[in-house]
């Protein structure tokens, strides 16, 4: 790859030191940060491409821990419905008739909305056709960590979903020996647990045998709603956190989401054994109700960002996330000095990194590390005067500002224009395959309004 310098930029490194260069430079040699701050023109080849950017902040790409890459095409399902509405007569019917080519289709046009908004690294939370997320990412450019959704008990589940322990755990074995490193390594595979609903201590012990023999993490949707805290205690004798803690399966490599209805005793538990959290404010409000996020950092727990899925979230806007982590946890708390712009910021990327097991390579904007950047224009009517540039990325600025993109030394958007897929046929072709699926799961959404055709 040729050399890239990004020059004349507000620096945001959020390295160790969190400094910003004003004026500042990125050079990236191949895949890698080869320097940050003041390039030596002795290091740049005559045949670098050279981008100014003068007037705009450089900064490290965001960090997206809890996405559902295949249910973007269900955007719009779940608005409006409770709980079991929304999981049993809208997501288990979608879900269980996706089919490979809506996965992929589904996932491109997912990837497509996280770069567009400055995500570089997303850790998909599971779903069925993992061969078409892979495809998918591998196409686009972008880094991700990918999991099937693995159940094996549980009521009401779709029949073509109800594997056994031993089969679950053989189809993720499998789809580690052909994903995991793909794509110059930008793709990796995790183990993925759906919730405690519909996982058995069979398939949990094994789970965490399996993930520390293959050195890789596990995704799970841990103490989201009462009646998962109630089922836990009623079915395994605690509540779902005290009741992995029992099993011996909370450790660094495991990353637990949402995780809104906790005790003291439960975040110390995560404390203890170095637990990832990925805080998903959007699709909380919604329906789960508020992390305890402050808490959680106050113990020294690592609490990233997720947008979760297009069905509870509609959204997968890290800008938008970010601004509603640091919102609803100030005014729940009372207290306009909880989690400040800094904080949040460091969410995104420095604790994503974290939570992903990847903090080595990614991050932050640091020599030798791997080039994951984004321009940000902050040239906007929402986001003029810039005063504090931290700040205003947290508060006003929003995913329009975000210009350019690039993943492991390659450019994937440049002036808002993704490069490496025809962004215009993915949508078209979201749109069919969604509304396709939609009639074949047989999921009838109301009519809100009289709609009258006229053609």
């Amino acid at each position: 790859m040729v050399q890239k310098l990004i020059k004349n930029a507000l620096v945001i490194t959020m390295d160790n030191r969190r400094q910003i260069f004003e004026g500042g430079d990125v050079l990236v040699d191949g895949d890698t940060i080869a320097a940050v701050g003041k390039v030596n023109e002795a290091e740049i080849k005559p045949d670098a491409e050279i981008v100014d950017a003068t007037g705009k902040i450089v900064m490290p790409g965001l960090i997206n821990t809890h996405v559902h890459l295949s249910q973007q095409l269900g955007r719009g399902l779940g608005d409006d419905v409770d709980l079991l509405t929304w999981l049993r007569e809208r997501i288990w019917p979608y879900e269980s008739n996706i089919n490979l080519e809506d996965s992929y289709v589904s996932s491109l046009a997912c990837c497509v909305e996280l770069i567009h908004s400055g995500v570089t690294t997303f850790a998909e939370a599971g779903g069925q056709e993992v061969d078409g997320m892979g495809r998918a990412v591998e196409e686009i450019g972008i880094r991700g960590i990918l999991a099937r959704s693995t159940m094996d008990c549980g009521d009401g589940l779709p029949h073509n979903w109800q594997d056994s322990t031993d089969s679950a755990l053989e189809k993720q074995v499998d789809l580690i020996q052909r994903w995991h490193g793909k794509a110059d390594g930008r793709i990796k595979v995790w183990f993925g647990l759906r919730t405690i609903f519909n996982n058995s201590d069979d398939l949990i012990t094994r789970t965490k045998e399996l993930a520390d023999k293959y050195q890789v993490g596990i995704h799970m949707h841990v103490a989201e709603v009462p009646e998962e805290v109630r089922f836990a205690k009623e079915e395994r004798g605690s509540t779902t956190v005290e009741h992995l803690a029992k099993l011996g399966v909370l450790d660094d490599n495991f990353l637990a989401v949402h995780t809104v209805w906790l005790t003291d005793k439960e975040m110390d538990l995560f404390a203890l054994h170095n637990v990832k959290v990925s805080h998903n404010p959007g699709a909380a409000m919604r329906v789960l109700g508020f992390a305890p996020v402050p808490a959680m950092l106050q113990r020294g727990v690592c609490v990233s960002i997720g947008t979760d899925g297009a069905p509870c979230n509609n959204r997968m806007d890290m800008m938008s996330e970010m601004y509603l982590t640091s919102l609803i946890h100030k005014g729940r708390n009372f207290n306009p000095e909880i989690l400040p712009a800094e904080q949040v910021l460091e969410m995104a990327t420095v604790n994503g990194a974290k939570s992903l097991l990847w903090d080595k390579e990614i991050g932050s904007l640091q020599p030798g590390k791997k080039a994951d950047i984004i321009v940000v224009n902050p040239l906007s009517p929402g986001s003029i005067p810039l005063h504090d540039p931290v700040a205003n990325i947290v508060y006003a600025m929003q995913s329009h500002n975000v210009e350019s993109s690039m993943c492991n030394g390659k450019w994937l958007m440049r002036d808002k224009k993704i490069l490496t897929v025809d962004e215009e046929n993915v949508l078209q072709q979201a749109q069919k395959r969604a509304s396709d699926l939609i009639k074949r799961a047989g999921i009838k959404l109301p009519n809100r309004f009289p709609v009258i055709r006229v053609r």
